[in-house]
This record gives C-alpha cells, sequence and structure tokens, in this order.
C-alpha cells in the first residue's frame, strides 16, 4: 500500500474514492426525499467540506441555497478548545431551513458553538451533514442527521481534510 507524507507525517488510503462517492449519494438521496417541498440554505464549513459539498451538490435534485462560513479550532492534529470565526454569516436566517455541511465531526466542538450561532439567529430547523464522524471522540449530544460514514479516532487527510493546511 503507497503511502503519502504531509509535512512530518506519513499516511496510508484509508478509504477509497468509490466508497466515499457511495456515501455522499445515498445522503443526498435522503435530502432530496426529505426537502421535495422546501428550499433549504446549505453552509458549507470551509475549507474541508468543499469536496464533499461539490460532490453533494451534483447529486441533489432540490430547490436550494449555498453559503460558506470557516471557522477554525484545530492547530496541527489537535483541537485548541478555541473556536475562531474567519467566514460569518452575512444572510438572515430568520425561519429558514438550513442544512451544515461538515467534512468530519470527531470532539463535535466546532460544531456545537457554530449551532448556538445558528439558534441565536432564529433558523426554523437546522440539521448537519457530516462525511465522517468519529464516535469514540464526539463528546456531545446533538443529533447528526446525515452521516456517510463513521471512522476511528484516527487523523486524517485527503478529499478536503488536510493537516495544517497542507494536502
Amino acid at each position: 500500500m503507497s503511502t503519502i507524507k504531509v509535512l512530518d507525517k506519513e499516511f496510508e488510503l484509508y478509504i477509497k474514492q468509490e466508497e466515499i462517492e457511495a456515501v455522499i449519494k445515498d445522503i443526498a438521496i435522503r435530502i432530496n426525499e426529505e426537502y421535495k417541498e422546501k428550499s433549504p440554505l446549505f453552509l458549507v464549513m470551509l475549507n474541508g467540506a468543499f469536496m464533499f459539498a461539490s460532490q453533494l451538490f451534483k447529486e441533489l435534485s432540490i430547490d436550494c441555497e449555498t453559503s460558506f462560513v470557516k471557522y477554525v479550532s484545530y492547530n496541527g492534529t489537535q483541537s485548541t478548545n478555541e473556536v475562531k470565526e474567519l467566514i460569518g454569516l452575512e444572510t438572515s436566517l430568520e425561519g429558514r431551513d438550513i442544512i451544515v455541511i461538515e467534512d468530519i465531526i470527531d470532539s463535535g466542538f466546532t460544531m456545537n458553538c457554530f449551532l448556538q450561532k445558528l439558534r441565536n439567529m432564529n433558523a426554523s430547523n437546522v440539521k448537519i451533514a457530516t462525511m465522517l464522524f468519529k464516535p469514540k471522540a464526539f463528546k456531545f449530544d446533538y443529533k447528526i442527521d446525515y452521516i456517510g460514514m463513521n471512522i476511528d479516532n484516527d487523523f486524517i487527510v485527503g478529499y478536503g481534510l488536510d493537516y495544517d493546511e497542507k494536502y
């Protein structure tokens, strides 16, 4: 099995492209069914979720809008337990159906902070779609509505996931 080196770490293939595409297609099928009579606003968490969102949007057939936000809480491979808003929301969420698109949820800290902001902006309904979820690392009790796949508590890169903004 081949490896890639990113900064000071080596990574092996963890998930095949075909598996990723299949779980994204499954999420899209569910969203298409659940939102066929609605027009949700998708909030894509940059940078990591851009690949997931791009593939997901190719599979969606519903009327929707998209916006992007950027929050960071990582330094290297560790969470800082401090969330910084780098790109915020400029649109009203009052009464809107929101689907947050995230690449990976591990501890859940960043998403927990973001959900509080969405509640304060009076969104009608907020759901979360994540490509990857680390149940053993998750420290909160909010619901994740669309999970591509559960993974072990390993640090991975690729398909939008980075290591110190590399790869």
